[in-house]
């Protein structure tokens, strides 16, 4: 189970074939929540609080006025959401949900045809994520690692289907973003690794180079959303 909010995200959910079992409404937000809730059907409940119990009820403040509790898609393999890709993004344990939602919004924004976690990855199903992603964990094909297959035999996948595996990475070698080696290559996975100490030496050694942004002022990288962004720009356009 997981549980999307806002009006945006459950539209985007919807149109994404995700299977609804309950809405919980703010009966402030009743009104302009009609469409989706016919959309839903009438087999699917929908609970209606006063705007002071929605808080009470959901231990946060609901700003967005309308939860939906849905089934979580069928899980998916490396294989089959790599299957027709040219630009995979990959990410090694990422543990900020926040972090995991932006990736996948700029995943979708940028170019990106797929996203594979590495197997201790936070969740991008849970409710932060998918509110952050705005829906788009829903958009972009995703697959999480298997156990024993990170990163030597995932990474493995990659390169046998034809990608060149990219890590972000602040290794002496690595080469800026539009070092002109980076444009002749052709099926691209790009790595980005956990906010406290980036990529493992373990999958950095799998990939073929490692890449970098170039920074000023003495900064020596950038937030991973943020790097993502510009990343895709830069090598998924």
């Amino acid at each position: 189970m997981l549980v999307a909010e806002s009006h945006i995200v459950v539209d985007v959910a919807l149109k994404s074939g995700v299977e609804p079992c309950s809405f919980l409404v703010d009966e402030r937000d009743l009104e302009s929540s009609r469409e989706l809730l016919d959309r839903a059907g009438d087999e699917v409940p929908a609970f209606v609080l006063p705007h002071a119990e929605m808080e009470h009820l959901t231990g946060f403040r609901l700003t967005r006025g309308l939860l939906c509790a849905m089934r979580r898609p069928r899980p998916r393999s490396v294989p089959e959401v790599i299957e027709g890709a040219r630009n995979v993004a990959v990410i090694e344990d990422l543990t900020d949900v926040s972090n995991v939602g932006a990736l996948f919004r700029n995943a979708a924004a940028l170019g990106a045809d797929a996203v594979i976690l590495s197997p201790r990855c936070a969740d991008p199903l849970c409710r932060r994520s998918v509110r952050v992603s705005m829906g788009n964990v829903f958009q972009v094909p995703w697959a999480r690692a298997a156990q024993g297959e990170w990163p030597a035999r995932t990474l493995g996948i990659l390169r046998e289907k034809g990608f060149s595996c990219l890590a972000m990475a602040l290794d002496p070698d690595a080469v800026p973003l539009d070092d002109a080696s980076l444009r002749g290559l052709g099926k691209r996975a790009l790595l980005f690794g956990s906010e406290g100490y980036g990529l493992s030496r373990a999958a950095i050694e799998g990939c073929e180079k490692s890449v970098i942004i170039p920074m000023s002022h003495g900064v020596d990288s950038l937030n991973v959303a943020a790097s993502s962004a510009v990343a895709f720009w830069q090598l998924f356009r």
